[in-house]
């Protein structure tokens, strides 16, 4: 079995430097789509048995492309939604991104998981929907899955999934817009094969 996680293409919300991790009308911008025609040309090859994105416009755009241009049809799941950031959400002022840094660094840097903004998510409640949802695809018999989802949960949430990552990797290089990650599983474990164009 093999997972290929993808993050969204790039969207308004990322250009206009909006915090913006629910179903708020900011869909993918002209690289963004440009950016997901060229990933689905690059992911042509492989036959996907099933096609999952996150709920929020940006993710759902870009698994609409490659749904399309692979003849897989795609699901809604909350497993890969972008975590919620309560009162932050909808902001773009310098406070609130330097508050949104703060919470990132308590978790990844601090391990203090059960930090949150109001009213949003801590890396608890995140861990609490993305690891079943990884559990029940790996019980499961498909042979290759595309998951879409987003920045900040992929670099949160990877690094607990695949066996020969940790943060600090994932910081050093982090997850570009489109940027495809290759997971294996092997003795019931995942083992990271490819990071965007790093080979493992």
């Amino acid at each position: 079995m093999k997972l290929y996680f993808v993050r969204h293409g790039e969207s308004e919300a990322n250009t206009r430097h909006i915090i913006s991790n629910r179903e708020r009308l900011l869909g993918l911008t002209s690289l963004g789509r440009e950016k997901a025609k060229a990933l689905a040309k690059s992911l042509s090859d492989i036959s996907f048995s099933a096609i999952f994105c996150s709920r929020v416009l940006r993710a759902r755009e870009t698994a609409a492309m490659l749904s399309v241009a692979l003849n897989t049809p795609y699901q809604l799941t909350e497993a890969l939604r972008e975590y919620d950031c309560g009162i932050l959400e909808d902001q773009s002022d310098a406070e609130s991104w330097r508050l949104h840094r703060e919470y990132f660094d308590d978790w990844t840097l601090r391990h203090n998981y059960r930090n949150k903004p109001e009213g949003g998510e801590s890396f608890l409640d995140i861990q609490d929907r993305f690891l079943p949802f990884i559990e029940l695809l790996k019980a499961g018999a498909d042979r290759h899955i595309l998951l879409i989802g987003h920045g900040g949960l992929l670099h949160l949430m990877l690094p607990l999934v695949l066996t020969n990552i940790d943060d600090v990797f994932v910081s050093v290089y982090g997850m570009d817009h489109t940027e495809c990650v290759i997971a294996e599983l092997c003795s019931d474990k995942f083992f990271c094969k490819q990071w965007g164009n790093i080979q493992f």
